[in-house]
């Protein structure tokens, strides 16, 4: 199953090219003016009729340089004209087989069909900060302006000092074997990826990083492969340093008193149960501002996510005996991963910067939707940060990791009443009654009146239910009869 084409439109292009070097600025310019732009730095034009070569050494010097993409469809280098495509699967099963042809393997996020005006092009892009230096038939190239030139042995010298070319994450150890995988986890993935790849998933992971090819030819699982759909118990044998330790205190120092969890688990579903532990338990709140219910949250969701994702999918997993830690506080979050900054990346340069030191475990964690492959969720965790009115996350380097905190919302202060209604929603209490509780801590007294108008579109019956509940919970007390009935705080 193919992935359907979409309209380009200014969201796309941003997302495909977010650092374009060229006279327009590709985040201001309509999609229809783009194919107006010559080829440069980090774009590259080509018709539908290429040879897998011609294409295998411009992925090469883009990788080589500063990542970018290429527009398959289009003629003309100077002055580009879109002619689409006939057959949009070939031009990707072409796309593919280039990028099998770099030397390492290129792992690249999915090629996209998109719509241009009647016509129908692929995008093919190269993310910046890849971990490799890679080459075509043992010959190195890197981006200079519009054409792919070779690199000289002092350009390449200084690329091979500056990235690490040995990537954990698809080296495949001596004793995994294809059973070692659960299938069932790969079917999930398969069909979320929606390539035609449901014959031949193997294929599809040794063409994401997941698998490499054995002496005998046949496939092996790589340590990216057996993190992301390794048997359950196989896992802490293998890896006993892939695991999540979460903690809660209850104050804004660690103490003794604690709520811990310690999860063991393949990657995808180690970030989901983290993220709904971590949601469960950072504080929430509520006020009431007329008849209007406002909710807060310590952090922005957005920005945790991005915290854990990142820290799951740039660790060094190669250092044992630690994992990842993250501790809530009453006032911040605290996210600990093993190993320091990659490659070129420095505390100065986190924010402009890329480098993936995990490869296939960042682009298949992309294909599941955790995380953009083009590395920008320190931007939005930064972002979303700001939006809240919180502080910047603060980013320090340790001796042997990477610590990120976050600081979170004080309780809400002013005129109306803000409370901590965390307990309230583990108690399993609904919106209604929350809302009853919120109005009771400003007026004393409530009655079936008021609760029906904080919701008109709730049943009186339904109403009543919910403050009966509430006193047979013993959080309320149930004083007079009838119409004189009246409900206060127990």
């Amino acid at each position: 199953m193919s992935a359907l084409p979409v309209a380009i439109n200014n969201a796309c292009i941003r997302f495909l090219l977010p650092d374009f070097d060229g006279p327009m600025d590709v985040q201001t310019t309509p999609p229809e003016e783009l194919l107006t732009q010559a080829e440069g730095l980090r774009l590259a034009f080509l018709r539908e009729r290429f040879k897998v070569d011609e294409l295998a050494e411009t992925l090469v010097a883009l990788a080589n340089t500063r990542g970018g993409a290429v527009i398959i469809g289009v003629s003309g280098k100077v002055r580009p004209r879109p002619e689409g495509l006939n057959d949009i699967d070939a031009t990707r099963e072409a796309v593919l087989q280039a990028a099998l042809a770099c030397s390492p393997p290129l792992v690249l996020p999915l090629p996209q069909a998109v719509n241009f005006g009647e016509v129908t092009l692929l995008l093919v892009m190269v993310p910046p900060g890849l971990p490799h230096v890679y080459s075509l038939r043992g010959a190195y190239f890197q981006r200079e302006g519009p054409t792919n030139q070779p690199l000289t042995l002092d350009a390449l010298r200084r690329l091979l000092r500056d990235r690490d070319d040995a990537s954990w994450d698809r080296l495949a150890p001596d004793d995994a074997t294809l059973a070692d995988l659960d299938m069932s986890k790969i079917q999930v993935y398969v069909e979320r990826v929606g390539l035609a790849a449901e014959n031949d998933p193997h294929r599809l992971l040794y063409q994401r990083g997941c698998l490499a090819r054995g002496a005998d030819g046949g496939y092996r699982p790589t340590h990216a492969g057996l993190l992301l759909f390794g048997r359950d118990d196989d896992l802490e044998r293998r890896f006993p340093q892939a695991e999540i330790v979460l903690v809660h205190y209850q104050g804004i120092e660690r103490a003794d008193e604690f709520e811990r969890e310690d999860i063991r688990a393949p990657l995808v579903e180690a970030a989901r149960r983290a993220e709904r532990w971590l949601n469960e338990h950072m504080r929430k709140g509520s006020r009431m501002v007329g008849l209007e219910r406002q909710d807060w949250t310590q952090f922005p969701l957005a920005a945790v996510r991005e915290t854990l994702i990142n820290a799951l999918a740039h660790r060094d997993y190669a250092i044992r005996g630690e994992g990842i830690r993250v501790a809530l506080f009453a006032d911040r979050l605290e996210c600990y991963s093993p190993g320091r900054l990659p490659g070129h990346v420095t505390l100065e340069n986190l924010i402009e910067e890329r480098f993936s030191r995990n490869e296939a475990i960042v682009q298949t964690l992309a294909d599941w939707g955790l995380i953009e492959r083009l590395g920008y969720g320190i931007d939005r965790m930064v972002h979303q940060m700001d939006i809240a009115g919180l502080p910047p996350p603060v980013f320090r380097e340790t001796a042997a990791g990477f610590l990120v905190t976050l600081y979170g919302q004080s309780f809400p202060t002013g005129d109306a009443v803000s409370l901590d209604t965390s307990e309230w929603l583990r108690q399993g209490l609904n919106e209604r009654q929350i809302a009853a509780l919120l109005r009771l801590t400003e007026h004393q007294r409530i009655t079936n009146r008021d609760l029906q108008e904080l919701a008109p579109d709730v049943s009186a019956e339904t109403i009543r239910r919910d403050l009966a509940d509430l006193v047979e919970r013993g959080l309320l007390l149930k004083v007079g009869e009838k119409r004189a009935t009246y409900y206060i705080l127990k």
